[in-house]
């Protein structure tokens, strides 16, 4: 009898706390309205707090907000700050560390004429003040030490919206390069330095011409301003950028490199001695294909040090040690991205974090705390702090949005392509044991990024409807070295395809994917690598081309990437034959036997909605089963979360739909 009144009592327990914990769930789309993004955390001057930005959806507005927060380096604490100011950027501690300023849209009295301004706000709480009221935008700025000056980069004024009856005037365009996605049709304005006081609002003009100066930081004793600019002869015709050093005691500036290619990202040692800054591997044109490298100047001498030379891969971001002797930066290699300490003068490099996982927007204060966001295919990006060199996660903003979730299984795998290359990639499936699935090979842009083990919203999102969803780093992606990127160089279309098909071959053969069940898809060049692998291959059943393009000779002139043109392909005039070779999907269309759903961006100067357009009616044409959309008033990348959801449902449904 007690035997059967504890089991009656267990059962009833176990059932009761069944009932409380409600079942963990897949991810899907409509989560985008719940998740959060967590950006640029920030070290106070004396290192007891981080300020960072949280976002969140506004699902009434359908667009996002953002605030700003600040936590105690305990974690123990935290404060909201700006839940009164609508998405404040560039974020910045004040050097006494009592003020926290950011950029925000300033509205003025005269219509569609608003500006990004400078607003300061007491840490301690309380309304914040705008302390700039500049007629044009601020791009950056940058606290002097003393807290007293800031120096601004600001654009020219804008003239062409000042008629009273608000109608625009022509575009009036002289420039070689003249469209940039975002910023639209690209006039003759540029951006200089400007030096404020911060007591008596006075502007100082520090620099004016015909270049472009951008990326400002002051060095550490006030007296100088490290900058970027481009001023060759033609600098819509290249990549080169150099580092100059503005000297506030005499007003004149010195260029302090001479490489042909990139320079950027400057910021002077605690002894002001020396200056770091990123490079381009090669002093081409267009050195997309480059990995980026890490340089220290000394200022007395010129001398130089490449410090990361031998790693063969690129740096996402770095920041001085506090004692001047090393750096500690973002090296990005094969799928993560780590911390590593690069020394000075002995050529030493030591990672310091690990696992599969991505940290970045690494920043530290002049004392030396350091802080970092982290993410891995389990989590979305958080604060992490570091105790000496050992990293210490700080905010859990995630928590409540991956608490009643249940996540893809997630893991690398390598497979070999025809030709013998070795590929990595990543596998999403909705449970560790699922075989036989249909599959989904998700191909990204770029095309030198690589995909990686953050946290995946849109392959977790397609994994959750119960595909296996495969992640390709394919020959031209980053993470692998400069070699591995070029291969592709002037040759689009066809090893990157070699490596796709590898792969879907590797997951057929191991049993997790389904031979008669692939579908592809992917955004920007993700997109321009469905239609050439569906120009290639008739096994797809289901395709999605997002922001894509296969005519690409119409994409010159008509698209930003003209410089790159030039350099890789020449001019179609001049090089005919070559562009017809990489379009060979448009003139293979006939051959293509997947139903292709085709997506693009009405505003997107990155790759023109045409692109999708020119594929679209190509495939109705021929009668091949084809659907087109368009996303109105976005630029290359989709930011209505309404249209972010829509874009993943039908993603969906078109697999479903054809897959079966």
């Amino acid at each position: 009898m007690k035997q059967t009144i504890l089991l009656f009592l267990t059962s009833f327990m176990m059932v009761n706390v069944s009932a409380q914990t409600p079942a963990k769930r897949m991810l899907a789309p409509n989560d985008v309205l719940r998740m959060k993004q967590v950006r640029q955390p920030k070290v106070s001057p004396e290192g007891n707090w981080i300020l960072y930005t949280v976002s969140r959806v506004d699902s009434a507005k359908d667009k996002n907000l953002g605030k700003l927060l600040m936590t105690s380096w305990d974690g123990k604490e935290t404060v909201a700050l700006t839940e009164q100011t609508t998405n404040p950027g560039a974020h910045a501690w004040s050097p006494d560390g009592k003020y926290i300023s950011y950029l925000a849209m300033a509205k003025s009295d005269a219509p569609n004429n608003s500006s990004r301004q400078l607003y300061v706000m007491d840490r301690r709480g309380g309304e914040p003040v705008q302390l700039t009221h500049f007629k044009e935008s601020i791009i950056s700025y940058h606290w002097s030490p003393k807290g007293n000056k800031i120096v601004f980069v600001l654009e020219d004024p804008d003239v062409s919206d000042t008629a009273k009856s608000n109608v625009r005037k022509p575009f009036e365009i002289t420039r070689y390069r003249f469209k940039q996605d975002y910023q639209g049709y690209l006039d003759d304005r540029k951006s200089h330095l400007y030096l404020f006081d911060v007591t008596t609002k006075k502007v100082d003009t520090l620099t004016s011409g015909n270049f472009d100066e951008s990326t400002a930081v002051f060095s550490h004793d006030g007296n100088s301003i490290a900058y970027v600019s481009n001023t060759s002869a033609e600098p819509d015709r290249n990549s080169n950028s150099d580092i100059f050093v503005y000297d506030l005691k005499t007003r004149k500036s010195r260029r302090i490199t001479s490489f042909k290619g990139s320079n950027g990202s400057p910021a002077f040692s605690p002894d002001d001695r020396m200056i770091a800054y990123t490079q381009s591997l090669t002093e081409d044109n267009y050195n997309m294909y480059d990995v980026t490298e890490l340089v220290i100047k000394q200022l007395d001498n010129g001398k130089e040090e490449n410090l990361s030379k031998a790693l063969d891969r690129s740096i996402r971001g770095f920041v001085w040690a506090a004692d001047g002797k090393s750096v500690y930066a973002l090296v990005e290699d094969d799928r993560k991205q780590h911390i590593y300490q690069l020394g000075i003068g002995n050529g030493s490099s030591k990672i310091i974090t690990e696992g599969n996982a991505v940290y970045q927007s690494i920043q530290s204060n002049d004392a030396g705390k350091m802080v970092a966001l982290y993410s891995n295919p389990q989590t979305p990006e958080e604060v992490y702090v570091f105790d000496g060199l050992q990293p210490r996660r700080l905010t859990h903003v995630q928590d409540e949005f991956l608490s009643n979730l249940k996540l893809a299984h997630v893991k690398g795998f390598t497979s070999i392509s025809a030709d013998k290359t070795e590929v990595s990639g990543i596998l999403y499936t909705p449970d560790s044991t699922a075989k036989k699935l249909p599959l989904v090979l998700f191909i990204h842009g770029g095309p030198v990024a690589q995909d990686d083990y953050s946290f995946d919203e849109s392959r977790q999102i397609l994994a959750s409807a119960g595909f296996a969803v495969a992640a390709v780093n394919y020959r031209g992606s980053s993470g692998r070295g400069a070699a591995f990127s070029r291969a592709i160089y002037a040759d689009w279309g066809n090893k990157e395809v070699i490596d796709i098909i590898g792969v879907a071959n590797h997951l057929i053969k191991t049993g997790v994917a389904d031979s008669t069940k692939l579908a592809i898809g992917g955004w920007s060049y993700g997109g321009i690598l469905t239609n050439y692998t569906i120009a290639k291959d008739n096994r797809f059943k289901a395709a999605v081309s997002g922001a894509g393009s296969s005519l690409q000779m119409t994409m010159y002139g008509t698209d930003q990437y003209v410089t790159q043109y030039d350099e890789e392909l020449g001019a179609p005039w001049k090089n005919p034959q070559k562009w017809l070779d990489l379009s060979y999907p448009f003139f293979k269309v006939a051959n293509i036997k997947t139903p292709t759903l085709f997506m693009a961006s009405q505003n997107d100067f990155n790759v023109p909605v045409a692109g999708a357009e020119q594929m679209y009616q190509a495939l109705k044409h021929e009668g091949i089963s084809t659907e087109l959309i368009i996303y109105p008033g976005q630029n290359h990348g989709v930011s209505v979360p309404s249209y972010i959801i829509h874009r993943y449902e039908r993603h969906i449904n078109w697999f479903k739909k054809f897959l079966k």
